[in-house]
């Protein structure tokens, strides 16, 4: 099922978050033959958010954040997560 990872992400990132902004990029097509590359099509995926959530957290504290929420993906299904976190500026 195309694209189940990937809104799987967003939400849980919509619930858990808020964010004021949330984009999720499946870059997993930019992988294909790669170590780690997953033949169901889903593996490498780009997250830029932002919500009030990060307010008062160090970038490291957002980052840890985002990871805890898709904990079990990032186990069993994401082999690569680049991730931008910040709160509003």
């Amino acid at each position: 099922m195309m694209g189940a990872v990937k809104d799987e992400i967003e939400r849980r990132l919509r619930e858990n978050f808020t964010p004021t902004h949330l984009a999720v990029t499946d870059d997993s097509a930019k992988h294909a033959g790669h170590a780690g590359h997953d033949p169901r099509g889903e593996s490498h995926f780009t997250v830029e958010i932002v919500s009030v959530r990060f307010v008062g957290l160090s970038r490291v504290q957002c980052q840890r954040a985002v990871n805890r929420a898709l904990a079990d993906l990032l186990e069993e299904r994401v082999h690569a997560l680049a991730l931008k976190a910040s709160a509003p500026a």
